[in-house]
């Protein structure tokens, strides 16, 4: 909201569609800006995909996998512990191929300032 807020165009990511839809609606209505949503699991290389797809030149990059599973974590098996570690470690770690894919180019734009603007894309 306060990237929007300063006039940067989104595109957001989640797995549920319909929320996502909703937060994007959310956005534009209460800011004015364009909001894409991409509706995909950033922890797939498929997700991944879908994301640069949709936004393959970002000025900006906000890698977030969510958090921990909830509940009580004296509860969780090996499998819940395992899906955790990858939501919140592995996956980051291969987010870094996001992050490849498009640090030259945001480089190259200034990381989205020109030399007449301050305004980020």
């Amino acid at each position: 909201m306060a990237l929007a807020g300063e006039g940067v165009a989104l595109t957001i990511n989640a797995r549920t569609a319909a929320t996502l839809e909703a937060t994007a609606k959310a956005i534009e209505r209460e800011t004015g800006v364009s909001v894409t949503a991409v509706a995909a699991d950033i922890t797939t290389p498929e997700g991944r995909a879908a994301v640069l797809a949709a936004c393959p030149e970002p000025d900006i990059l906000v890698n977030n996998a969510g958090g921990p599973p909830i509940g009580d974590f004296r509860e969780w098996d090996e499998a819940v512990w395992q899906k955790a570690v990858n939501d919140n470690m592995i996956t980051p770690i291969n987010v870094i191929m996001l992050i490849r894919a498009v640090v030259d180019g945001m480089i190259a734009r200034r990381f989205g300032r020109t030399s007449t603007s301050h305004r980020a894309r």
